[in-house]
């Protein structure tokens, strides 16, 4: 099956480096690049596992802080604009 693939001009001058450096043509390239992409399936931690190590280990002592971002936000610019205002 043929199939057409545009590549800006940085990208086909490394595909190009590489096929040379590789010895073999860019369509082979190519091809053997979506093998390994395509065999390795999952690409990768997902973002989770990535960080599930540290989630959760920064303990603020509040528990309602993802239901009460913003007015805890609020609360903090008042409590700022308050203190420069007794400046």
């Amino acid at each position: 099956m043929a199939i057409s693939l545009r590549l800006d001009k940085e990208t086909q001058r490394k595909l190009a480096l590489a096929a040379k450096a590789k010895r073999v043509s860019k369509s082979e390239l190519i091809r053997q690049c979506l093998d390994a992409y395509l065999d390795a399936g999952e690409q990768g931690p997902t973002a989770w596992e990535l960080g599930k190590d540290l989630f959760g280990c920064f303990d603020s002592g509040r528990g309602d802080l993802s239901a009460r971002a913003k007015d805890i936000a609020r609360e903090r610019i008042h409590a700022q604009r308050a203190q420069k205002n007794r400046r």
